[in-house]
């Protein structure tokens, strides 16, 4: 059921005198027994289980109600920066639906229809791609569910698609034999609309359910004004003890009723309170085991005490080889995550390569799509997952079940690092190598042809560096020997003018 109108007066008032409306606690809810308990000390058990290490290669999916928006770039935001004056986004929403006053984010919803939406194509353009995991957004900021929820009535289920979208991938995920992951978004729906604003249809009591608590002022917004500065998106008022009742309600309607693999989270936690986020991962991790999976939690810093999941990075990378495994984030578009009027895209080439530098230091990476609002993928971003898969059908040794060497790489390239810092990165050189073992082989894979074509130079396998004698040297996916030298100044091979290789280049390095 919809929110009550006396109940919406309550919360209102409630904000007027400067308090939040409460409920019960939030760590009193539906807590699952098991061995881990709500507390960072006991949630510190977890280990990332080797397979997530094998895999190296996942996909999800950006679609919901802000796909159909016909927005322009970063779409996925469509919800909140249609409602902020001088927005590009603002400015789609009025050229294509009137003002949002009296077409808001609400009649977005009828919009996603999903039509031709097919779970198992959809899977099987990820199998063909390589990809190991797999799943849908649960629940983006706009607080659309992509679930039949019980504690939501803005469900993909009773409107829209009128669908279980996360049923339906993880049917067709695990029939493939792939690991299934959802993630959520949800954190970020504390102020994501002006609920403020009484010019807005956000501020209507009647549609709660989807825009969220009525907030006193525009101090709640999250994220860019229109003119580029940030807000502070932690300031006050804080999430209330009801908002965060649901947001974990939520979040245990995914965990008992779909069960994934990998639970994955976007920033903004930080905003809740310890209590809630340490009794979410132990509802997750003790349901899992009861369930007799190895499950992975992944947050991004400062979300979780370090170690009681698995650290994601967003667009970004870590410089070095990190100790434990950990996963980037990634999208296929540089400028939008969900599907956009005007959306651009990155070539499979560039993507071959963030993998590459990715698994090299012990990293994962989950790559996004864009599917249209009608739930097809484009061709374009078929073609450049088919590129994807081409080279690991053939390259794979190198990365599914690799693990780092001594070093991650050398070359002349410096990958930028910090949040979205791969928006600003250009990409890499044929003089760029990454290093990973497998199957007590090494691998060099260079990120491209050298600079004459010719000749790749290895500096760390010298003679003088590296003291284990080398073998052999081939290059995956080429038949016949290549021509190699070892020297005090390097490892030089040369590379066939006549292989098929169309992207990374990978040798394997044979030792005694």
């Amino acid at each position: 059921m919809k929110t009550s109108s006396v109940g919406c007066v309550v919360l209102i008032f409630a904000f007027t005198i400067g308090t939040l409306l409460t409920s019960p606690s939030v760590c009193a809810q539906t807590p699952v027994d098991g061995p881990f308990e709500p507390q960072w000390k006991s949630l510190e058990q977890y280990e990332c289980p080797d397979w997530f290490r094998d895999a190296k290669f996942g996909i999800y999916a950006h679609w919901g109600v802000y796909s159909a928006s016909q927005g322009s770039r970063n779409a996925d935001w469509y919800g909140r920066n249609m409602y902020v004056k001088g927005h590009v986004n603002h400015t789609d929403h009025l050229a294509n639906y009137g003002d949002p006053s009296e077409f808001g984010y609400k009649d977005l919803v009828p919009l996603l229809k999903a039509e031709r939406f097919d779970a198992d194509e959809w899977v099987e353009t990820y199998v063909q791609a390589g990809a190991k995991f797999a799943g849908p957004v649960g629940e983006h900021s706009d607080g659309f569910s992509m679930w039949g929820s019980k504690v939501n009535p803005w469900n993909a289920v009773e409107m829209g698609p009128k669908r279980d979208v996360v049923g339906e991938m993880k049917e067709a995920i695990e029939k493939r034999d792939l690991k299934f992951l959802v993630s959520m978004h949800h954190a970020w729906h504390w102020g994501w609309f002006p609920t403020w604003d009484p010019n807005a249809d956000a501020s209507n009591p009647e549609y709660q359910g989807l825009y969220g608590p009525i907030l006193p002022s525009a101090e709640a917004q999250s994220g860019l004004l229109a003119n580029g500065r940030h807000t502070n998106m932690y300031s006050y008022p804080m999430p209330s003890d009801q908002f965060e009742k649901v947001w974990l309600e939520k979040i245990n309607e995914v965990v008992t009723g779909y069960s994934p693999d990998l639970l994955w989270f976007d920033n903004r936690m930080q905003i809740l309170s310890e209590s809630v986020r340490m009794q979410m991962a132990a509802n997750y991790y003790n349901h899992a085991k009861a369930n007799g999976q190895q499950p992975v939690l992944t947050y991004k810093r400062p979300d979780m005490a370090i170690r009681t999941g698995t650290v994601d990075l967003e667009r970004s990378r870590m410089p070095d080889i990190y100790p434990d495994p950990w996963l980037t984030d990634t999208s296929i578009s540089p400028s939008t995550w969900s599907y956009a009027s005007d959306i651009d895209y990155y070539s499979a080439d560039r993507l071959i390569d963030d993998l590459v530098d990715i698994v090299s230091k012990n990293g994962c990476m989950l790559l996004n799509i864009a599917p249209a609002p009608d739930g097809t993928i484009p061709e374009e971003q078929k073609e450049i997952l088919k590129g994807i898969g081409d080279w690991l059908r053939v390259n794979g040794e190198a990365i599914y079940g690799s693990r780092p060497w001594l070093m991650f790489g050398e070359g002349p390239t410096a990958t930028p690092v910090g949040h979205l810092s791969d928006t600003k990165f250009s990409g890499f050189t044929g003089e760029d190598v990454r290093f990973t073992t497998n199957n007590g082989n090494l691998y060099a894979i260079a990120l491209g042809r050298p600079k004459d074509g010719k000749s790749l130079r290895v500096y760390w396998l010298s003679s003088a560096t590296y003291r284990d004698e080398i073998v052999d040297v081939s290059l995956v996916g080429h038949d016949g020997a290549i021509t190699w030298e070892r020297n005090q100044h390097g490892l030089f091979i040369d590379v066939p003018e006549d292989t098929d290789c169309q992207h990374a280049f990978v040798f394997k390095i044979e030792r005694e």
